[in-house]
């Protein structure tokens, strides 16, 4: 399929009248976790991006940290009323490194202005806690980003690997249009408590690693063979016995992708996209042609034997590891 002619549609997610293309574009890889830099292509992509209807750019203060924030403002320049900006608070910086938690509603502030000062806007789009503090009650934090609405800061507020009780909670002060979580055909830890929860609210779902962090694209290797600068290297569903259970899993993916003379990845975003019209998910790239490849999934309609197929091939108990290193997994779910 050629990439001038997709058509990438347009979903609302919650009920706060946010908008964004069905396909977003995760942006933490071009500055961090998967390899070198490169600021270039990066913002080529960027660029790519919205030329193809894709106006949904994820990006954190975490990320660099600082400059993944600063690239993508460069990046949009004078198109930035073209695109929607999410961007993320929570952590506690000296200098570049990082320390504890911290959604304190004067670091919420604090952060916001900083963050507006990088991206070159005087808005951000969707505003997410980026991790559950449990030094600070979920409902301050709330207050403090409705308060940075009603300032025009923020337009909607979102929260991040965050628990069905402090959703709940969040929602009763302000209202959350989006909660990200990783989902995938790969990682579907949300289904039975999370995503009846949120769908009860009205509240969206923005998936970010949709591809299982590369392992359903087919080009996943070993944690060992990554290189150090690498995050897979560290993630205990690539290390070893975990990836041999792991890559027989997904071998289903492949073969429907074949069939179809499609992609791993296309196929794996395509079954994200049929799991409901509130899910908008967020493929990271820094390179043009997989923007491409991944854009064109929202032109793939699997009919309802495949379906079944991949869900049977990929239910939750299959994935062999935790998603995290035990040490950065207790602050999910929380």
């Amino acid at each position: 399929m050629n990439s001038a002619d997709i058509e990438i549609p347009r979903r609302r997610l919650g009920r706060t009248g946010l908008e964004v293309s069905a396909l977003g574009l995760g942006c933490m890889g071009m500055s961090q976790t998967y390899g070198l830099p490169d600021d270039k292509e990066s913002i080529r992509t960027i660029h790519r991006a919205l030329e193809l209807g894709c106006t949904f750019f994820d990006t954190a203060e975490a990320y660099g940290p600082f400059v993944n924030e600063e690239l993508l403002g460069k990046a949009l320049g004078n198109r930035r009323d073209g695109a929607v900006v999410a961007t993320k608070f929570g952590w506690e910086y000296e200098g570049t490194r990082r320390g504890a938690l911290n959604s304190r509603p004067e670091h919420i502030r604090r952060v916001v202005d900083e963050s507006l000062r990088r991206l070159g806007t005087d808005r951000i789009d969707v505003l997410y806690q980026h991790r559950v503090d449990l030094e600070v009650p979920i409902e301050d934090v709330a207050g403090a980003v409705g308060e940075l609405v009603a300032d025009g800061k923020v337009l909607h507020f979102g929260l991040s690997e965050a628990g069905p009780a402090t959703i709940q909670r969040a929602h009763g002060v302000w209202p959350v249009a989006v909660l990200q979580t990783e989902y995938s055909l790969w990682e579907r830890h949300l289904e039975q408590e999370i995503l009846p929860v949120i769908r009860d609210l009205g509240i969206g779902l923005v998936p970010y690693s949709p591809l299982g962090r590369g392992f359903l694209t087919g080009t996943a290797v070993r944690a060992e063979e990554y290189p150090e600068n690498d995050y897979r290297r560290h993630d205990p569903r690539f290390q070893g016995d975990n990836f041999r259970i792991n890559s027989a899993a997904a071998d289903v993916v492949r073969d429907i992708a074949r069939g179809r003379g499609a992609t791993p990845a296309q196929v794996s975003l395509a079954w994200l996209l049929h799991q409901g019209d509130d899910i908008a998910p967020i493929p990271g790239t820094k390179r043009r042609a997989t923007l491409e490849e991944n854009l064109a999934a929202t032109e793939i309609t699997l009919g309802p034997d495949e379906l079944r197929r991949l869900d049977a091939a990929l239910p939750p108990s299959v994935v062999a590891g935790g998603r995290y290193p035990e040490s950065v997994m207790h602050m999910n779910g929380r």
